[in-house]
């Protein structure tokens, strides 16, 4: 049997107590080291150790284009002057309408070094939405002073919008034709009045406010503080040691808007003096050759996406063996999160790293959220699987809380935000009475006698349902079962069956699975293969065979229709990451659920 790749891990030992109650508090006993009062502090560091080396880069006109350490601190500074003049209020901040970019980091940087908050909203908030009803919510709960955004064409509506609302905010753009030019406020010379302003910022000044998806209502912007964002890189870096032997290199796609492009992956190159190559692509049918061909370009030490992504990368690995091995030669971990990765995508990763450099590569992943910066636990070590969560990061304490059948997850460490931005209401809720943020998140130990195995995901406390025969459905780790055994043709599904007699399920197919089980063009339009006869006879086929394995109504597909239109962002159905918003979808799809029950 192959072995996996020597990679350096930090230590897993856990403290686990139990009390009378039935709540049990776990930790890991290796104690969080020392960490920065601010993320710029590391740029200033890198900066003086190692100036030329490269921190940032994205491709212009099909050609990379990078700043240095040395590049990137001088102009951090010189934007943050820049922002000084504008003699910001306490209610003011940034509001950042932009994809992944040279100028949003720097922009971004140059906040958080001076200690005014900003805030990187959802592009399709401003580029897809047809009222603009998140992006008002937004930008009236940030009260902005500067609003930024890449491209005055794509986001001019956007930005009209926005100056109706704000109409004395300074308006940014990186080519300059609406508003300031972003080079030109980087040309800035820096005083004294920076590191004077930069002196002030400590671990408690508010850095940046993430917003979650708004898979309830609005959206609801989570605070992110200086010691949180720093707190979570150190912790992360104990967890994964291997990225301080070398500079780690990244070529990534996920956007900055989100805690796990954000916080995770452009904070971890930053706390390790890495590179980060910004991925124009992502895991669409219109961008995934984009992504693929920077990835022929740029061989990463650690490669983060989310199932999909790797879904899509398969048969692209399976089919050239130069991209193969350019991606596997200096690799160290494959991470997967916002879902769960089907187990056999998870084994042919495997197999495919077997065959290039002739061992595994470690697959990881935990659990965590926006709250919690974003990582609260890992599992990071070789031979784990989907649905494995692992122990929680050092410094954290998580509290277990039996709630009816199931156990939530709950946090408190200097990772764990102090709340949402200007929403006391749904602060006070967040939090039980000893201080502990409520995930919601459902886990169970995958050996209660053995706790440094760690905890395995078993679904979300509130999207689980009884059918009206009075039986709980996990939905979870259900649906899980569903993409593992379906896989690839299932690539994704929303359960449905609340006060029904039987569990349904709305089906997103692989476009391309699908073609090739039907010996289909590539080109045939996805609604066609999801028709075709082959497909129809698989799912049928696999819902038999399914439901063989099932041990009551719970666990067994009663019916299940096929979705013909791929999920909306606009509508809420997806996230920017490509994880199914399971309520967005049952409310906007309520003609398939009814059309599960019609008989």
């Amino acid at each position: 049997m192959a072995q996996y790749k020597e990679v350096a891990f930090g230590p897993v030992n856990t403290r686990l107590e139990r009390h009378e109650s039935g709540i049990m508090h776990y930790q890991l006993a290796e104690p969080l080291q020392p960490y920065p009062t601010k993320i710029t502090d590391r740029l200033a560091h890198w900066a003086a150790i190692q100036p030329d080396h490269p921190f940032i880069g994205r491709k212009v006109a099909g050609l990379w284009h990078t700043l240095s350490y040395a590049q990137t601190w001088h102009q951090v500074q010189a934007v943050a002057q820049f922002l000084l003049n504008l003699r910001f209020t306490p209610d003011e901040t940034i509001v950042i309408l932009s994809e992944n970019s040279l100028e949003h980091a720097l922009l971004a940087l140059a906040a958080v070094h001076i200690g005014i908050p900003y805030a990187p909203v959802s592009p399709p908030y401003s580029t897809i939405s047809d009222d603009f009803a998140k992006l008002s919510h937004c930008l009236k709960l940030m009260t902005p002073k500067v609003i930024f955004a890449q491209n005055c064409h794509v986001y001019g509506p956007a930005l009209a919008h926005a100056s109706t609302l704000f109409p004395d905010a300074v308006i940014l753009t990186a080519d300059g034709e609406t508003g300031l030019a972003f080079r030109n406020i980087a040309a800035t010379t820096p005083t004294d009045a920076v590191a004077q302003a930069a002196s002030q910022v400590d671990a408690d000044t508010v850095a940046k406010i993430l917003f979650t998806s708004g898979s309830t209502g609005l959206p609801k912007g989570v605070i992110n503080t200086q010691g949180m964002w720093c707190a979570n890189l150190q912790q992360i870096t104990q967890v994964l040691p291997f990225m301080q032997h070398q500079p780690p290199v990244f070529i990534d796609w996920l956007p900055w808007n989100h805690t796990f492009g954000s916080n995770h992956n452009f904070g971890l190159t930053l706390y390790n003096g890495g590179t980060l190559f910004i991925d124009d692509g992502k895991p669409t049918p219109q961008f995934i050759e984009q992504t693929v061909q920077n990835l022929r370009e740029i061989s990463p030490t650690a490669y983060f996406n989310v199932p999909k992504g790797f879904e899509m990368l398969i048969p692209y690995l399976e089919n050239e063996p130069g991209l193969r091995r350019t991606f596997f030669k200096n690799l160290h971990i494959l991470f997967y999160a916002g879902a769960s990765l089907a187990q056999p995508v998870w084994n042919r990763l495997e197999e495919l790293a077997v065959e290039t450099i002739g061992v595994k590569i470690p697959i990881i992943t935990g659990l965590g959220c926006t709250e919690s910066g974003p990582s609260a636990m890992f599992a990071s070590w070789g031979g784990a699987f989907s649905g494995l969560l692992g122990v929680p990061v050092p410094g954290m304490q998580v509290k277990l809380v039996p709630d009816g059948d199931k156990t939530e997850a709950r946090y408190k460490a200097p990772n764990v935000t102090k709340g949402y931005w200007r929403n006391p209401v749904a602060t006070a809720y967040a939090f039980d009475a000893d201080g502990y943020y409520k995930t919601g998140d459902a886990v169970l130990f995958l050996d209660e006698t053995q706790p440094d195995k760690g905890l395995v995901f078993n679904g979300r406390i509130a999207e689980d349902f009884k059918l009206s025969t009075g039986t709980w459905v996990n939905v979870g780790m259900l649906k899980a079962k569903i993409i593992s055994t379906g896989s690839p043709v299932i690539q994704d599904v929303v359960l449905t069956g609340l006060d029904q007699a039987f569990v349904g399920a709305i089906l997103f197919l692989n476009g391309d699975a699908c073609r090739r089980l039907s010996g289909l063009a590539a080109h045939t339009p996805a609604e066609e293969a999801f028709a075709h006869t082959a497909v129809r006879a698989y799912l049928h086929q696999w819902q038999t065979t399914f439901n063989q394995t099932a041990t009551g109504s719970s666990t067994a597909i009663g019916n299940f229709v096929v979705a013909l239109e791929p999920p909306s962002i606009s509508l809420g159905e997806i996230t920017d990451k490509g994880s199914l918003n399971q309520r967005a979808v049952l409310t906007h799809r309520a003609d398939l659920v009814r059309s599960l029950y019609a008989s």
